[in-house]
């Protein structure tokens, strides 16, 4: 039995192995219980996360798009003005 001769280096890792492979069906049923809330509160953290995001880039877009109306209709306003205002007239 010279694999387990010196416990420190290696008996002690294929005992916690063993160890751990028993206390496995007392262990996983108790973690999930704790567990599956943590997984759901984590899910439903992040799909409000992205409905936050969302709405707040629909906001950002509708900004722009007013944004953007408003130029236009300046730009319009002004090549309407340019046209109308007759060229100075050349005084001689």
């Amino acid at each position: 039995m010279a694999l387990l001769d010196n416990g420190f280096k290696i008996g002690t890792p294929i005992l916690l192995g063993i160890g751990a492979l028993l206390l496995a069906p007392m262990i996983i049923p108790a973690a999930a219980s704790v567990l599956k809330p943590l997984a759901k509160a984590t899910v439903k953290s992040g799909l409000l996360f992205v409905q936050k995001g969302r709405e707040l880039l629909a906001d950002t877009a509708e900004a722009l798009e007013d944004i953007t109306a408003e130029v236009r209709a300046e730009l319009i306003a002004e090549r309407a003005a340019s046209a109308e205002t007759p060229e100075a007239e050349v005084v001689s």
